[in-house]
């Protein structure tokens, strides 16, 4: 696996430091329960891939979690678990995310996207800065994808504050928080994502 400082030297020396965080932490209730990012696909598990196609984006990488952390420990990077216990999904872990970081801003990817764009980073921050915006997320033909999203750490809060009052609605959080959204249509493959056992041995 290529290391942090072999990946790092590939960007640009001119944009703000950015955090990746993979999303790691679900129940996998649509695969049975089991711990999707795991799972083997073409030989490896889910999760290296999305870290080979995220690292290279970012300053620093971060795994998000919920159990198994001697198997993701193995992995070399630093693994945060929800702030927030209970399971509440993306959006709890987009939370952690933010408390964690030393960078004004993070990208989230989801641990069973293994093909996500190179330029995923690149394009989100591009239309964040054009648009002065906090929040950037991407699309693909009109859906929205909004756990590949780019947020400034100033969400924390307001996220926090969402999370308590019962809010669990990704799409309805962004809506709120001057999201923009990014057109990935040409690149539409890159999102695909796994949500069965079976769909791993295609």
């Amino acid at each position: 696996m290529t290391s942090p400082a072999q990946l790092s030297s590939t960007i640009p020396a001119s944009r703000p430091l950015v955090t990746g965080v993979i999303l790691a932490g679900g129940q996998g209730s649509r695969m049975g329960g089991v711990d999707k990012g795991l799972q083997l696909f073409r030989g490896q598990r889910l999760v290296s891939h999305v870290i080979a196609r995220l690292a290279p984006q970012v300053d620093t990488l971060l795994i998000n979690i919920n159990r198994n952390p001697d198997t993701y420990a193995t992995l070399g990077y630093p693994l945060i678990t929800d702030q927030i216990g209970g399971f509440l999904g993306p959006l709890a872990g987009l939370h952690t995310s933010m408390s964690h970081a030393l960078t004004p801003l993070v990208l989230t990817a989801p641990c069973d996207s293994p093909c996500l764009p190179p330029d995923l980073l690149a394009r989100l921050l591009a239309a964040l800065q054009a648009n002065q915006a906090p929040l950037a997320i991407a699309t693909t033909n009109g859906r929205q994808h909004p756990v590949f999203c780019l947020a400034h750490c100033s969400l924390r809060q307001p996220l926090e504050d969402y999370l308590a009052q019962g809010g669990r609605k990704f799409m309805h959080w962004c809506r709120e928080n001057a999201c923009i959204e990014v057109d990935f249509s040409d690149e539409a493959e890159a999102f695909a994502n796994f949500n069965t056992l079976d769909a791993l041995d295609s």
